[in-house]
């Protein structure tokens, strides 16, 4: 690998639209804004890492060649949730011209639904306000949390995750700009870390090229501290056998041992079980206490006390639905 401190994620970030991985039909639609000169208020909604941000700053370096660093300003919704975030430096940045000939300047604003009713209501009337100096485009994980008055003056585009072909050409793509050897199992262990975020496979792919020049699927794994899909079904396995001592002790080789995260280990586990050819009916109550322990974590009870419940939750419901554990 070639000695460098840049961060993967900008240093391969598209320039152009033309040069976006996957996302055809929207960028497509894109183009034609470019090729008009006109702009609406947009919103781009959908998961993490899939263009959203790549999205927007490749349109306004279309729109503005050289001079789009000072037409274009981005803000990150997270870090100032308040109205304060609204009247000073969104107000601010939209009130003035201009420069270098452009009708009118961008406003990139990420994670908008992080922000507060109350500052939404007042992000709706800069909007209205200045129109004719500034058009918006906002950025958010879930449309939902964005109030109808913003939607309704805003083109939406719903951005979907990356397929697996996607992300496996642009690893190889990166691999071989940094002289870096990734082996084919590598490659489906990124893809099945990010489903479909191409920010957390290319993150995952420098980090274990940090560690050296040939990459394999077990160091994915290793440096991203996510669980191997078959150790996931061996837990799993035992939890349908109605086994608690033998699930306890994988469960907690996992989590104590190789220091995966609960929440992440739940994610996991709920993949594999959605996947898996096991009764209907059990499914839906695994899936259903898992879904609790998730709801509890999030609520901050104690990890270890909620993924031992969850455990027996579901060799309980295991064994009500006929497994028969050993010694029985």
């Amino acid at each position: 690998m070639e000695e460098s401190t840049t961060i993967w994620i900008e240093k391969y970030r598209p320039r152009r639209l033309s040069d976006m991985v996957g996302q055809k039909d929207i960028v497509s639609r894109l183009h034609s804004y470019l090729q008009t000169g006109t702009l609406p208020h947009l919103l781009f909604t959908g998961s993490a890492g899939i263009g959203k941000t790549t999205a927007a700053v490749a349109l306004a370096r279309e729109f503005y060649g050289d001079t789009w660093q000072m037409n274009f300003r981005e803000l990150n919704a997270s870090d100032e949730r308040g109205i304060d975030v609204v009247r000073n430096q969104i107000k601010q940045f939209a009130r003035t011209t201009a420069l270098g000939g452009a009708s009118f300047k961008i406003l990139f604003l990420d994670e908008a639904d992080a922000l507060t009713p109350d500052a939404q209501a007042a992000l709706r009337r800069t909007m209205e306000n200045y129109a004719q100096n500034c058009r918006f485009i906002l950025s958010c994980n879930y449309s939902s949390k964005i109030i109808d008055p913003i939607q309704s003056r805003c083109a939406i585009y719903r951005f979907r995750p990356l397929d697996s072909d996607s992300i496996a050409e642009e690893i190889r793509r990166i691999a071989s700009a940094e002289k870096i050897s990734v082996s084919p199992d590598a490659i489906d262990a990124m893809i099945y870390i990010a489903q479909g975020d191409m920010r957390k496979a290319i993150n995952a792919l420098q980090g274990a090229a940090l560690l050296a020049d040939e990459i394999s699927g077990e160091m994915v794994y290793a440096i991203t501290s996510n669980a191997r899909p078959d150790e996931i079904t061996a837990l799993i396995d035992v939890v349908l056998a109605g086994d608690f001592d033998r699930a306890e002790g994988v469960l907690h080789e996992l989590l104590a041992e190789r220091g995966i995260a609960p929440n992440e280990l739940l994610n996991q586990c709920y993949r594999a079980l959605v996947a898996a050819s096991i009764d209907r009916s059990l499914k839906v109550e695994l899936i259903s206490h898992l879904g609790e322990a998730d709801f509890r974590l999030s609520e901050g009870a104690t990890s270890d006390i909620q993924m031992e419940a969850l455990l027996a939750r579901c060799v309980l419901s295991a064994r009500m639905h006929g497994a028969v554990p050993p010694g029985r």
